[in-house]
């Protein structure tokens, strides 16, 4: 059934056309990539869906009963309730079960003081009456809500403390996984992301693909990350010059599919162009003879080339960002000497005695969970931030080029142009002009304030300003944030082509196939502080990390369990304590499995029935999947405990 459609969506803004004839369905069930370049419409797409925009002509049309949930990418942050804790704001994406919650607890206090009174009609009543509130929350949800909460705020990288934290302190990246977290946590029939992946690490990337993978309703998401389209998406809604088309496929079936149609039409079109120059030549040819007869064999070849239906050819893709970073000099073999660096904001140490080397022309990932310290690792070796302890030692001849994930080098009031202009006062405007229109800004852009860029195009200026250097090490801090797929893979290339040596951070991992020599990953539990993961192979550089990562952590599961069979330094109590938790985990362990057991059992059953007796029978089709639903959000958190 559809649960979506649009109908010749029409959108412009003055003489810019956004949007052109839009039309597309989509099944409940759908799992929807969205791609096209930076500008191309595709939150502009998502807005008019939601209302927020009104098209110029068309129309959508969402299901009745439908409900819709969108994840915007850059939220608005003024308008929050400040005060609330992170685990108060997640519940009030459920007002009517908080307002029943309140209910039941009014009936309770009133049947309390019948009760104190004696007065049988008003507790007959009063019982009835909170029998049929309690079952009304039970049916809707209102058991396991608040876990759900929680637990959608911990997956996507919250930890304990953080989920009584204030949210007028969240850092901006904060708030967006917040958002998302309470967006999925209501579940809507139509899920609509902008960019879910740009705030979150390794493991909550994981997890939320799992989630989107297995969801059962449709999700529309746009995103430039190509690894998670490719794992979550089942259709693909391309968008070019304005114009949509919907393939059935994730990412990279449809680019495949995309350039296979492109390949044959350009050969069609060439092939015709060849059919149509010999007509022509033959009409040229008639028409130099000058006989009468020629004119009716003129007159015939142009009838034909009027009734060839004729073939387009290729549209090409939008022009795409054009770099290049050029080295001055070599670095010296040993580029960077960290020994026993720490940083702390406030009391508490956010990197701990961590030391490492890096040599010339390795390309080094740094990776970990969100809160480990990527990013202040990469000001600390740009000297943006001074160490509590350790040395931080660059080897001869280093020079750095810095790219700041929040693009906090640039200027809000200057201009394009001067952003430049400023940072290389010796270059000639031709040469900074030419540099800007690189990366796609014409003579109307380089004039704009920067405050009036979107995050893609700051990030292009960054990178603008980044190119001009003559550098040997570029430290960068997730230079995929807010490019475009095109120009993901611009940067990829210029990195590759690169004659020096790369530190960077980031959580794409297309990306980090590509580019890394060797994984870091940060982690505070860990007696060194991070883990240094020698890869074998260069292709594959993500897969080959999650290999021997899994390979560590069953290692190190296995680890505390002979160390407390030998460690006879702890105390008596602390070792009965110590056995009687593991006890106690084990026995927890063994009624999920046992639990796990029976609820797959009762899913199989109810399977079964669905597809058997239940088949035309509606109203118990509806129950079953409500009583499926349940049953796998429980499953969700059991298979979590026995992992």
């Amino acid at each position: 059934m559809i649960a979506l459609s649009c109908e010749n969506i029409n959108l412009s803004f003055g003489t810019d056309v956004i949007l052109k004839n839009i039309s597309f369905a989509v099944n409940d069930g759908d799992r929807v990539g969205i791609i096209g370049v930076n500008g191309a419409g595709k939150t502009s797409l998502f807005r008019v869906i939601t209302g927020e925009y009104s098209s110029d002509s068309g129309a959508v049309y969402v299901q009745k009963g439908h409900t819709v949930g969108v994840l915007e990418q850059n939220p608005d942050l003024s308008s929050l309730p400040g005060e609330l804790t992170c685990l108060e704001y997640m519940y009030t994406a459920f007002p009517a079960l908080t307002e029943l919650e309140g209910e039941i607890a009014r009936t309770e206090a009133q049947l309390s003081v019948a009760a104190g009174r004696g007065n049988e009609g008003d507790i007959l009543a009063l019982t009835a009456r909170l029998n049929e509130q309690s079952s009304r929350f039970a049916r809707e949800g209102g058991l396991e809500f608040r876990g759900r909460c929680r637990s959608m705020l911990l997956r996507l990288g919250y930890t304990e403390e953080q989920l009584t934290q204030k949210i007028r302190t969240l850092s901006g990246g904060q708030y967006t996984r917040l958002a998302l977290a309470r967006l999925l946590a209501t579940e809507p029939d139509i899920l609509m992301l902008d960019e879910p992946t740009n705030h979150l690490d390794i493991d909550a990337l994981a997890w939320l693909e799992g989630f989107i993978a297995n969801y059962k309703k449709t999700v529309l998401v746009i995103s430039h990350d190509r690894y998670f389209l490719d794992r979550t998406t089942n259709k693909t809604l391309s968008i070019r010059f304005g114009e949509a088309r919907l393939y059935n496929g994730n990412y990279t079936e449809t680019r495949e599919r995309c350039e296979a149609e492109a390949a044959a039409q350009e050969k069609r079109y060439k092939e015709q162009q060849k059919v149509i120059a010999k007509i022509r030549a033959n009409i040229e040819f008639q028409r130099r003879c000058n006989r009468e007869h020629n004119f009716v064999t003129i007159r015939s070849k142009e009838k034909q080339l009027e009734r060839m239906e004729k073939v387009a050819p290729v549209s090409r893709d939008p022009k795409n960002i054009r770099l290049s970073f050029a080295t001055e000099e070599e670095s010296a073999n040993d580029v960077l000497d960290v020994r026993e660096l720490s940083f702390s904001y406030g009391a508490s140490p956010l990197i701990k005695n961590i030391s490492f080397l890096v040599r010339r022309y390795e390309r080094v990932m740094f990776l970990g969970k969100n809160g480990s310290g990527k990013s202040t690792l990469m000001k600390l070796i740009n000297s943006r931030l001074t160490p509590n302890e350790g040395k931080l030692l660059l080897g001869y001849n280093v020079k750095i080029g810095y790219y700041d994930q929040e693009n906090r080098g640039l200027t809000e009031t200057n201009t394009v142009f001067e952003e430049l202009r400023r940072e290389y006062p010796d270059k000639t405007d031709l040469e900074l002009r030419s540099t800007l229109a690189l990366f796609l800004f014409d003579a109307d852009d380089i004039t704009r304030p920067v405050s009036t860029l979107s995050g893609g195009e700051r990030a292009r200026v960054t990178l603008a300003k980044l190119i001009l250097k003559k550098v040997n090490l570029l430290v960068m801090d997730e230079p995929t944030n807010h490019l475009d797929i095109g120009s993901c893979e611009a940067l990829e290339s210029a990195l590759l082509a690169f004659e020096g040596t790369i530190i960077a951070v980031s959580h794409d991992r297309y990306f980090i196939n590509k580019i890394a020599t060797r994984i870091i990953e940060l982690d505070p539990y860990c007696e060194r502080g991070l883990v240094d993961y020698s890869l074998e192979s260069y292709d594959e550089a993500f897969t080959e990390y999650m290999r021997l990562r899994e390979a560590r952590r069953a290692t190190v599961d296995t680890a505390p369990r002979k160390e407390e069979k030998s460690d006879s330094k702890l105390s008596y109590e602390e070792k009965k304590r110590e056995n009687s938790k593991r006890r106690g985990e084990e026995k927890r362990r063994e009624r999920a499995t046992a639990r796990i057991a029976e609820l797959e059992g009762e899913l199989e059953k109810l399977e079964e029935e669905l597809f058997g007796e239940a088949a035309t029978n509606y109203v118990r089709a509806a129950e079953i999947d409500s009583r499926k639903c349940e049953i796998e959000e429980e499953l969700l958190e059991l298979y979590e405990l026995v992992m």
